[in-house]
């Protein structure tokens, strides 16, 4: 466990986040970013998971993207100070633009993982401060429009800056992230990447941990400004 005002080292940090970067696959959804409670080495949680991406413009005129999941969730502390997340369940994807009608890609397989860095715990004044990398992956049904056929992946990556104090028995946090989306569409078997607005890559996050009993407990969380996104999560502490 992390002592009182006790700092990971900004060359641990660096060579843990370049590694996991490295070694994860490339494609991902933009994924909720768990709070700042990270686990003690060994610990296990698991949990469910609902993820309501409702807004995410794409560049130029390609519109917009919109998902729901559902996920059960596996996190795993590997040491006191890193977390590994992992996650399994479905999602769906619509995509269009104003002048387009919407495809709506029928439910199917979606997964994700990512990890939490701890870079500071105090556990008198309840302050924390975690940094994380996660990713989604949305794998919808394929579809047919008019004698064309459809087939889609939502695609991205994110990495945020998360800080929480203790107020009472809850957890508020607040913090920044860095995201992008891709919608990856085949039209006919042709393959095109449509990428999220650049100019919207920067976001906020706020959410709350608020423990139900003492092995289980509820989390919160909203992204805004890059996207408009919800999530909610049911844990259970091993």
């Amino acid at each position: 466990m992390i002592r009182r005002g006790e700092k990971i080292s900004i060359v641990t940090l660096v060579l843990a986040a370049l590694l996991f970067c490295t070694v994860l696959p490339y494609r991902s959804q933009s994924a909720p970013c768990y709070g700042t409670k990270t686990l003690s080495e060994k610990q296990l949680i698991m949990g469910y998971q609902t993820y309501h991406l409702t807004d995410r413009d794409l560049e130029g005129r390609w519109g917009r993207v919109r998902s729901l999941e559902h996920f059960f969730l596996l996190s795993y502390g590997l040491f006191d100070w890193l977390t590994v997340d992992l996650k399994g369940g479905t999602g769906y994807i619509k995509a269009g633009n104003a002048t387009t009608a919407e495809l709506d890609y029928p439910t199917s397989f979606a997964g994700g993982y990512g990890f939490r860095i701890k870079l500071y715990d105090d556990t008198d004044s309840g302050v924390r401060a975690v940094f994380g990398f996660h990713h989604i992956s949305v794998h919808p049904r394929s579809i047919q429009v008019n004698g064309t056929n459809h087939r889609s992946v939502m695609d991205d990556w994110q990495v945020s800056v998360l800080a929480s104090c203790d107020v009472g028995e809850v957890t508020p946090y607040v913090g920044t992230k860095w995201s992008r989306v891709d919608y990856i569409h085949w039209v006919n078997g042709t393959r095109k990447r449509r990428m999220s607005d650049r100019t919207e890559s920067v976001g906020l996050v706020m959410g709350i941990d608020i423990p139900v009993t003492e092995k289980t407990s509820l989390n919160l969380e909203g992204h805004f400004i890059d996207e408009v996104a919800y999530s909610v999560a049911f844990l259970y502490f091993f």
